[in-house]
């Protein structure tokens, strides 16, 4: 809310000044003690004859505090029943918001919002007082001329700042010349590790892996929650949010680590309660001015292609996923769905260079990918471009060896690490996956993110030339980055490391190299855990596991005593900061 001068100094001596329909009052303290300041907007932001929406942004002008309660009564029966951004609760008239974990900390002149929806009959006044942590302080704004009917979704805050990206209108890489949202529970936990504030105002994605994260589980932030927060974080800019659509129906069915809570059959659950809830979100008018990046379906469509019958690496679950359809039909419903959001930007998942690299994987997964992105009433348009190694460990680029090389009249593709792929690394799969989709209808301004949170493979096994020429195995081998010992091995590796730092448009084709998986967020725990999200234990993440046809009958080269896929492992984030590449 701006200022005069005027009111400015008026606040400055303790003055109430009134302008319009809003009255400010900052809070002062009694003289000897630590010195509280407060300054508190209350905006009734749509009103019906029945309910009303309203935000509160909450300015610390004292000492800086770690966290906050605000407190108001109300004059009528006014009764909250839904909030966000903060803690509500409500005894008679009194109601009582309480700060949760990524917002507490206020320094001096720092400000926070949240917002909720209420009931009420009669008048709806503003609350005259309220107290933050105990000082007065208030701010009250009314609609002059409120709507006389409900709205359709909940209501919200308008946006403060118009996108600048005209309506209708994609940007042709939404990346380009914007800030891309740091996720303030990701950031508080990496702030807490050793070493971790070298990387804690990183941007990552944030994961909607089941349908209770919409709303924010066990007490985490909920979808509007990040979205409320990235507004604050946009300011007058352009700013990008990453959201990862991560609950299909049988989900990734070749591994258990990261099954969902949907079963095979139960489309019209993906469709209803997961896809439609967040398309009725990222559509609220508010959030226009964002711009929001959808990683859509990870680990599903890949494995139709590679883990089925006729494969040695088959697995019955996605034996029953292929035949009944419902991977295609969940990702055509989700890009339809989301794509038709005018500043919402589908990224489809496109596996990894180890995974779809060879001739019998690449071709077949292309032609899939524009069956999903055509099915379900969805066309190729709401697709603004695919990601590859999503959660993934494959390098970036290999700089000691190239497919076409050879040694002693044998190729690269002969040797054990390489193994007839047709390529080394994820950029070249990236822009050669690029091409083979625009061939096949994708628009020919198609871009690509690589997700380099923890392919950087640096430390002090980093090769820094080719290996030796007595093999071509002893060159591909001492030359490679990638330390794993295999390329099919996924969970928790020991020794990678955090890899290119976020950033735009690093390569032809690329639109952004991009944290997706969260660094130190576990791939899946390292024996059974018992758990209400339906994730399974996958002997991929036994260090002590010997392998399937899947990683070449090798080690799971994977981390000891790790949690469940998506909680916190702190040895994990400390190996990824030991071994980052560029170096912190």
């Amino acid at each position: 809310m701006s200022r005069t001068s005027r009111t400015a100094l008026l606040a400055a001596l303790g003055l109430v000044t009134a302008t319009g329909a809003t009255a400010t009052v900052f809070g002062t303290a009694t003289a000897g003690a630590a010195t509280p300041g407060c300054k508190v907007d209350y905006s009734i932001t749509n009103q019906w004859n029945t309910g009303f929406g309203a935000n509160v942004v909450v300015t610390n002008t004292g000492d800086p505090v770690a966290s906050w309660t605000l407190e108001w009564s109300y004059g009528g029966n006014q009764q909250v029943t839904q909030g966000w951004n903060a803690t509500l609760t409500q005894s008679g008239a009194a109601v009582t918001a309480k700060s949760l974990s990524y917002n507490g900390m206020l320094g001096t002149g720092g400000s926070t919002s949240f917002g909720f929806n209420g009931s009420y009959s009669g008048t709806n006044a503003v609350p005259a007082t309220f107290k933050l942590n105990g000082v007065t302080c208030n701010t009250a704004t009314q609609p002059t001329d409120p709507p006389t009917t409900p709205p359709t979704t909940p209501p919200t805050t308008p946006p403060t700042t118009p996108p600048t990206t005209p309506p209708g209108q994609k940007a042709d890489n939404p990346y380009a010349g914007a800030k891309v949202y740091v996720n303030p529970e990701w950031r508080a936990k990496a702030a807490a590790e050793p070493g971790g504030t070298k990387i804690s105002d990183q941007p990552t994605g944030v994961w909607l892996d089941r349908t209770a994260a919409i709303a924010g589980a066990n007490g985490g932030m909920g979808l509007r929650a990040h979205l409320d927060e990235a507004l604050v974080q946009k300011g007058s800019g352009e700013l990008v949010v990453q959201l990862v659509i991560y609950n299909l129906p049988g989900r990734d069915c070749a591994a258990l680590a990261s099954n969902g809570e949907l079963g095979p059959t139960e489309i019209d659950k993906y469709k209803t309660q997961y896809i439609d809830p967040i398309a009725a979100i990222l559509a609220d008018p508010k959030y226009a001015g964002l711009r929001i990046v959808t990683t859509v379906e990870i680990d599903s469509l890949p494995n139709l292609v590679t883990n089925v019958a006729g494969r040695p690496t088959e697995t019955a679950n996605c034996n029953v996923m292929k035949a009944n359809g419902n991977y295609i039909k969940g990702v055509g419903y989700a890009l339809n769905k989301l794509g038709s959001i005018a500043n919402v930007y589908n990224y489809v998942d496109a596996g990894h260079h180890g995974w779809l690299g060879w001739d019998s994987n690449f071709a077949p997964s292309a032609e899939l990918f524009k069956q999903a992105a055509t099915a379900e009433g969805s066309t190729v348009a709401n697709v603004h471009g695919f990601i590859v190694n999503t959660a993934n460990y494959s390098a970036l680029k290999e700089d000691h060896f190239k497919i076409g090389d050879s040694v002693n009249g044998a190729s690269v593709r002969t040797s054990k690490w390489v193994d007839w792929n047709q390529y080394t690394d994820e950029l070249s799969y990236a822009q050669a996956m690029r091409d083979k989709l625009v061939s096949l209808g994708f628009d020919s301004k198609l871009g690509m993110l690589i997700d380099t949170s923890r392919n950087g493979w640096g430390g002090t096994q980093r090769p820094t030339g080719p290996g030796a020429l007595t093999s071509v195995d002893t060159y591909v081998n001492g030359g490679r980055y990638d330390r794993r010992i295999h390329l099919g091995n996924w969970c928790n590796q020991s020794g990678a490391g955090l890899g290119e730092r976020p950033q735009a448009a690093p390569a032809a084709g690329i639109d952004a190299y991009v944290w997706m998986k969260p660094p130190g967020e576990s791939d899946g725990a390292s024996k059974e855990i018992p758990n209400d999200e339906g994730k399974g234990f996958d002997r991929m993440c036994d260090p002590t596991y010997t392998g399937n046809a899947r990683n070449g009958n090798s080690m799971s080269g994977a981390l000891p005593d790790a949690p469940i896929s998506g909680q916190w492992f702190s040895a994990q984030f400390q190996e990824l900061l030991k071994n980052a590449h560029p170096a912190l």
